[in-house]
């Protein structure tokens, strides 16, 4: 069997611990700096804080400053970080990792390049210092990490750009109940997974609309909610086109956004900039929680603006979008632009 360590023990990454535990692999998990109390308190009885389940009893664990133990032996790296964990995975983990240790990423984001071009988590990561020729790949796809945890099928994409290195990984992981396939086109599934994270909130508003006129807790009214689905699947088919991915990924997107919209973080920040509440009023009934929402929101939409200035996209195409924009910016209230949306 091979040595599994996972860097980074949030929720997701710490959930890949149990496919991995299952095929009898040895597993480590590294607590990122932000991980300290959670690693204190699985070291003593396997209980995870924020995932709430038990952990495999085999699993060991390290804080971040034993993560050179933890990687000695290893045959397979995978990035437990989110997005805002991104740049010290990339500079203070990566570029002390040998060349021949393949990595995978279950980090959900793209990062824009100063002409607004979209890349992709691993191709941001292998162009930094130390990071060049490494075997970078990422996971992509609908899975909450409970349900993960809890062994229910999910059905995933790995992509890179070796398919002999995802071959590997795969074998490693797959199990009876964790399926995944396999996909070399690495902007495609990033593109399409990373974006649900924006339209979760834009599809969530529409709870939020329907409790503004019924009551909090109210019964759910869906064509709405289908409406804006409909749409976030548009927008996001297009920036696919935008981005260089192939067009099939986007039921990877539209898989990941259906399981978003129905809990968490983004869920809540959705439903109550659809009560009318500001974007600040609603981060102050979130205590400030980091919402991966509203960064891809600033992030893709800012490069749209600097490829519709070049001429290349016409940034009306993603009205959505930008009506998000405007709400996590302070412009506006909720206000959806449902003409907007016909063609």
């Amino acid at each position: 069997m091979s040595i599994i360590t996972i860097v980074g023990a949030g929720m997701m990454g710490s959930a890949m611990s149990i496919p991995a535990a299952d095929n009898g692999h040895e597993v480590r998990i590294v607590g990122s700096p932000l991980d300290r109390e959670i690693i204190d308190r699985v070291k003593q009885d396997g209980y995870h804080i924020t995932l709430k389940r038990q952990l495999p009893s085999v699993i060991k664990y390290y804080q971040v400053e034993e993560i050179g133990e933890a990687l000695e032996n290893c045959d397979l790296l995978i990035g437990g970080v989110s997005s805002f964990g991104v740049e010290w995975f990339g500079e203070a983990v990566l570029p002390g990792i040998p060349k021949s240790l393949p990595v995978l990423s279950v980090t959900k984001g793209l990062q824009a390049l100063p002409d607004g071009t979209l890349i992709a988590i691993p191709d941001y990561l292998a162009a930094k210092p130390g990071c060049d020729g490494l075997s970078l790949n990422a996971v992509g796809g609908p899975c909450i990490s409970f349900e993960l945890a809890d062994r229910h099928d999910t059905v995933v994409a790995f992509c890179g750009h070796d398919m002999d290195d995802l071959v590997k990984i795969k074998n490693m992981l797959s199990t009876d109940y964790y399926h995944i396939n396999l996909s070399d086109d690495v902007i495609g599934v990033e593109t399409a997974v990373a974006m649900k994270n924006a339209y979760a909130l834009g599809v969530s508003l529409a709870i939020g609309l329907a409790e503004s006129k019924n009551g909090i807790g109210c019964k759910e009214e869906y064509n709405q909610q289908a409406g804006l689905f409909a749409q976030s699947t548009r927008e996001m088919y297009r920036l696919l086109k935008i981005a260089g991915g192939k067009e099939e990924q986007i039921l990877y997107g539209a898989g990941d956004l259906y399981v978003t919209v129905f809990g968490g973080r983004t869920r809540k920040i959705g439903t109550l900039l659809g009560r009318g509440l500001t974007f600040e009023q609603a981060l102050d009934e979130l205590r400030g929680v980091t919402l991966e929402s509203v960064a891809i929101t600033k992030v893709v939409i800012e490069a749209l603006m600097k490829m519709e200035a070049a001429g290349k996209v016409d940034i009306r195409q993603f009205p959505l979008l930008m009506h998000i924009y405007d709400m996590i910016t302070d412009k506006t209230t909720v206000n959806v632009p449902w003409k907007c949306f016909e063609e």
